[in-house]
């Protein structure tokens, strides 16, 4: 019964709805950051590199045997490195494009949360925040 119960408060709590919530989210976040590498980065990297496709790469150890009938009797024995290369390259593309976006993200949040910035309104919180403390500031001088 402990279990059951540490569950519920784990369910109920909100630490998988928050977890549910996240994964959706960056199910989301996956297609968007996916059609902007596919769509948006890759067709102009593939035109500065000539349209190479590292996907067919590969390097034969052995050849495939075939008896006189053209049938396979053993079969190759190859290295298909064009693919890991590629993998190599979408990864590096998809994590610029995901540190690009945080560092907009970052740059974005950065300047709202500029006190210094006449341009930027504060926040009522902070504004009420600020007079208690000069409130407090005021009476210990006294």
């Amino acid at each position: 019964m402990k279990f059951w119960s540490e569950f519920k408060e784990f369910a109920v709590k909100g630490s998988m709805i928050d977890m549910a919530i996240g994964i959706i989210i960056g199910a989301a976040f996956s297609k968007i950051v996916d059609s902007l590498v596919k769509f948006v980065l890759t067709p102009p990297l593939g035109y500065l590199t000539g349209g190479v496709d590292f996907t067919d790469m590969s390097w034969t150890i052995q050849e495939a045997v075939e008896n006189s009938n053209g049938e396979v009797i053993k079969q190759p024995i190859i290295i298909e490195y064009g693919q890991f290369i590629q993998s190599g390259i979408d990864f590096f593309i998809i994590a610029m494009t995901i540190f690009l976006l945080i560092r907009a993200i970052n740059i974005l949040k950065q300047k709202a949360e500029d006190t210094e910035d006449p341009s930027t309104p504060t926040p009522k919180d902070i504004e009420l925040l600020t007079e208690i403390r000069n409130l407090l500031k005021s009476q210990g001088q006294k």
